[in-house]
């Protein structure tokens, strides 16, 4: 079993950047691969960025290639989404996702992540 607990998000201008954090409880945490993962207003839930138990592979949806940063810190039993150069079409709520079996691929698709936690709001305005 793992939990998930979301913090960082807030009200931003255009441009400028954010840091989310996810703080995971359960002793699988550092084997599972984790994701963030968002839903914008009146959209579809999107997947943002996934990140192996090890941290040697992470994917990126193309939005946000080159602007956004997954990491985690096993130790710390967290993962990190550094945001930058934020845009408007970025506002959404921002959920972390853990993976159920121990060293799974960190698949971008979302249906393949089991624990979810509540989200953080991220908004920019223009």
């Amino acid at each position: 079993q793992v939990q998930l607990e979301e913090s960082g998000g807030g009200l931003v201008q255009a441009g400028e950047s954010l840091r989310l954090s996810c703080a995971a409880s359960g002793r699988t945490f550092s084997r599972v691969a984790m994701g963030w993962f968002r839903r914008a207003p009146g959209k579809e839930r999107e997947s943002v960025a996934t990140i192996s138990w090890d941290s040697r592979t992470t994917n990126y949806a193309d939005s946000v290639k080159a602007r956004f940063t997954i990491s985690r810190d096993n130790t710390a039993n967290t993962v990190y989404l550094e945001m930058k150069t934020l845009k408007p079409e970025d506002t959404g709520v921002y959920y972390c996702a853990a993976r159920l079996a121990m060293w799974s691929p960190p698949t971008l698709s979302s249906m393949a992540y089991t624990y979810w936690g509540q989200g953080t709001q991220v908004t920019v305005s223009s």
